[in-house]
């Protein structure tokens, strides 16, 4: 075909406002920070890729296999996970052949139309692996091939990519039953690219969390002392932060509850509630007084660590009964709830939130709370940030209304840039792309309509892109 008849998969001026003049002003302030490195705070890559730089497997298994957004689309429309690749717990075999999943994947692709996983993957394929046609059923093969082959070329390898994406950190998520092997084998090679850990401690601090009193028990063991005790727990913890940031490089933890509550409860009353959940004996709201009261000492350990602490609450985490039986947590049935933020974090606010020291970082999946409650405590409490449009809006039009419900109130400089967030590694480049292009667009209508100079636009879309994520994940 020619370049006529197979034109380019994606708009150079894409997501750019449809006005000449605020276009023109977008394509300005983007032209000076499309390059810039690429920080990425918050993710859950696999280290393994870095430790290890083998050569991914097949085309299948880097983009369709590891990637709740495409396999939950696919799933929602009848394609069973295990015909995907999706790896089972139940022992019930899943589909092994790449290729097959890949044509699974291609017959379906019309499904991603108009949204952000299709803008993510097309700039995959054509910026990363040079593809110029879309692909179908009728282009599955050579799409595969072409992807495939570069696969087994030393330039795509997982450190090559890194660099070729130009990403100066990447954070991963480890839980702290983690032995952070792959950071210390990174560590101890010769490559220098900076890939590091964020504590997520839900399966010791959740009594809900499947195998909690177990977990405790190997928490304690691989911090030394016993964790079954209240104080022992809490040493535990400090412990193992203490490890994450000496061998993993940690600047954070990251805190997925069910929902935004915080407490501050007396200790002979916490320790009597982490007794009941080591024995099994919560019911269902002691459990959740528990989580937040953890919370509130996590703020403590980050006063005294230095970790920054990031909480991403109102997700109805595996919503499908079976579905979890069948393969497990991440598999695409997390749904947003409604969530409270003003009465919920109330607890943990006047117990450390006007402390500077801290820096703790708020996501949503409820957007009716951005200017109603985020903004506004972002607004005026010095240890917090909001974090960005994240999971379910992620994406254009979900960037955008973070920008116009938070920017009257909180302005950007409580706000902490953009971070992807992503297990689909070829992805991260795309994400950040689609940031940068959302935020000076929004930019650049601000200049149009008087609200901003062009000059402190080219500021802001600095930070947006760059500064502000380093510096509030203290990178």
């Amino acid at each position: 075909m020619t370049d006529q008849e197979n034109p380019p998969l994606l708009d150079p001026d894409r997501l750019f406002p449809l006005d000449s003049a605020a276009r023109s002003l977008a394509r300005g302030l983007y032209d000076t920070i499309r390059d810039l490195p690429i920080i990425s705070p918050h993710g859950h890559t696999d280290p393994r890729w870095f430790a290890e730089d083998a050569p991914f497997p097949d085309p299948a298994q880097l983009f369709v296999t590891p990637d709740h957004y495409v396999f939950r689309m696919l799933n929602s429309q009848g394609v069973p996970l295990n015909a995907l690749g999706v790896p089972r717990i139940d022992g019930r075999p899943t589909e092994t052949d790449g290729r097959k999943i890949w044509r699974r994947f291609a017959e379906n692709f019309y499904l991603f139309r108009g949204t952000p996983s299709r803008l993510w993957l097309d700039q995959a394929f054509s910026d990363v692996f040079g593809i110029r046609e879309r692909l179908s059923a009728a282009s599955a093969d050579r799409i595969y091939d072409q992807i495939a082959d570069c696969l087994s070329r030393p330039e795509f390898r997982p450190r090559a990519l890194y660099e070729r994406f130009g990403i100066e950190v990447l954070a991963t998520t480890e839980s702290p039953l983690d032995d952070l092997a792959a950071h210390r084998k990174i560590a101890e090679s010769d490559w220098h690219g900076r890939v590091i850990t964020a504590y997520r401690p839900d399966c010791v601090i959740d009594p809900d969390f499947e195998g909690f009193a177990g977990n405790i028990e190997q928490f304690g063991a691989l911090a030394g002392v016993d964790a079954t005790t209240w104080q022992g727990y809490l040493q535990a913890h400090r412990i193992r932060r203490a490890y994450f940031k000496s061998v993993g490089g940690a600047t954070s933890t990251d805190h997925g509850h069910p929902s935004a509550r915080t407490e501050d409860l007396r200790q002979a009353e916490a320790a009597a509630l982490f007794a009941k959940a080591l024995a099994g004996q919560c019911t269902a709201e002691e459990a959740d007084a528990f989580r937040g009261h953890m919370l509130t000492e996590m703020a403590r350990m980050s006063l005294d660590d230095g970790l920054v602490m990031q909480i991403h609450p109102g997700s109805f985490r595996n919503h499908s009964s079976c579905m979890f039986a069948q393969y497990g947590r991440d598999k695409g049935f997390d749904i947003p709830t409604r969530t409270d933020y003003v009465r919920a974090l109330k607890p943990l606010l006047d117990a450390v939130g006007m402390d500077p020291r801290l820096t703790l970082i708020l996501f949503t999946l409820d957007e009716t709370s951005y200017s109603r409650e985020l903004a506004p405590l972002a607004g005026v409490y010095p240890a917090l940030r909001l974090g960005p449009a994240w999971w379910f809006f992620d994406s254009a039009e979900g960037m955008r209304r973070f920008r116009e419900l938070t920017t009257e109130t909180a302005g950007f400089y409580n706000t902490v840039g953009f971070n992807d967030d992503t297990r689909a590694f070829c992805s991260i480049p795309a994400r950040h792309d689609v940031a940068r292009r959302v935020d000076c667009a929004y930019l650049a209508t601000l200049v149009a309509t008087g609200r901003l100079a062009e000059d402190e636009a080219h500021e802001v879309a600095f930070d947006l892109s760059y500064r502000l994520a380093k510096q509030a994940y203290r990178l």
